[in-house]
């Protein structure tokens, strides 16, 4: 049983190819794991304050990803990879700080 459909869809033309061989992600999900092991790695150095303008602007790093995928989704137009990586490396940025937000308010 392939269980990596939990991780990303995987789509050929929705992927990067190096030599011919397929990122093992898409390019959104490719930004979004980029951001997220990068911000994990500063903020484990880092002491980071999340204050309620930090979380606003996490919040707001999300919109760009929504849009791409739900604009998508719904066939209104076609994206391209470099535009899925702009907005995963946003997205994920965004996810990040209010997973770390609410493990720092909450746990």
């Amino acid at each position: 049983m392939d269980v990596t459909y939990l991780i990303c869809h995987r789509r050929p033309e929705r992927s990067f190819h190096i030599k011919g061989h397929q990122f093992p992600v898409c390019a959104r999900c490719t930004g979004f794991y980029i951001s997220v092991i990068l911000y994990c790695i500063y903020a484990f150095f880092n002491y980071i304050n999340y204050s309620m303008q930090f979380l606003i602007f996490a919040v707001l790093l999300l919109i760009p990803a929504a849009i791409d995928g739900f604009t998508q989704f719904f066939e209104l137009r076609e994206s391209n990879n470099t535009l899925r990586l702009i907005t995963g490396l946003c997205g994920g940025l965004g996810l990040i700080i209010l997973i770390k937000a609410f493990k720092f308010y909450f746990l």
